[in-house]
């Protein structure tokens, strides 16, 4: 059995253990053979159950925005990972950032570290984008005013209370351009205030940004 061949169009996604087994129906002991695939670098397994092509089958491998999302989920990327993607951060990000709304947890993957916070319903759901990652990769991602709500709400500590400390947090730290800042959709932020957590520094988000 040609394995290469018959796993080419499921390459470019995740891979569950069932499919696999599908693929493998011929073989009499086909866990086996998933052990020795894993072995020679054909597979390569991001958790219990759930698998991407590996580097020896030299294939299209998804992104690893489109892994975070089958990692756990249900999932969106967001914070750095998003603000890094929409170049609203400089920084390269090394670790992929998600909210889910299950508990809090990370994974170290031989794909890459992900890391997933929680975040509540409906707040959640809002500002939800589906973008074109890679060629036929479709992933969830935060909108740019949905990433820099959920930084702002994940990150401990912060409560705004003047508009000085918005600019400090954002211009300073974060080192976003004020450019980038104007081009914000206030108005649909704004629809999501009822149900955000910290509600009062989402407002002086919106407050500072007008003011630029």
């Amino acid at each position: 059995m040609n394995f290469r061949k018959k796993i080419r169009e499921y390459a470019n996604v995740p891979i569950t253990r069932h499919l696999i087994l599908d693929l493998l129906k011929d073989y009499n002991r086909p866990n086996d053979k998933i052990s020795e695939l894993i072995k020679n670098e054909e597979l390569i397994s991001v958790k219990r159950g759930l698998y991407v092509v590996g580097n020896n089958l030299d294939l299209p491998k998804p992104d690893t925005f489109l892994i975070a999302n089958h990692l756990r989920g249900p999932s969106y990327v967001s914070i750095e990972s998003a603000l890094s993607y929409y170049g609203l951060i400089p920084e390269r990000v090394f670790e992929i950032s998600s909210v889910t709304t299950k508990i809090s947890k990370k994974y170290r993957t031989p794909s890459g570290r992900y890391s997933y916070s929680h975040l509540p319903l409906p707040y959640y759901t809002f500002g939800i984008q589906y973008v074109e990652i890679a060629p036929k990769q479709f992933v969830l991602i935060a909108s740019p005013e949905k990433a820099i709500c959920d930084k702002i709400i994940l990150t401990s500590k912060i409560n705004f209370r003047s508009t000085n400390q918005v600019k400090s947090f954002l211009i300073e730290d974060l080192r976003m351009e004020k450019e980038d800042l104007r081009d914000l959709n206030l108005k649909m932020i704004e629809t999501w205030l009822d149900d955000a957590p910290k509600r009062n520094s989402i407002k002086m988000l919106i407050n500072t940004i007008r003011e630029l």
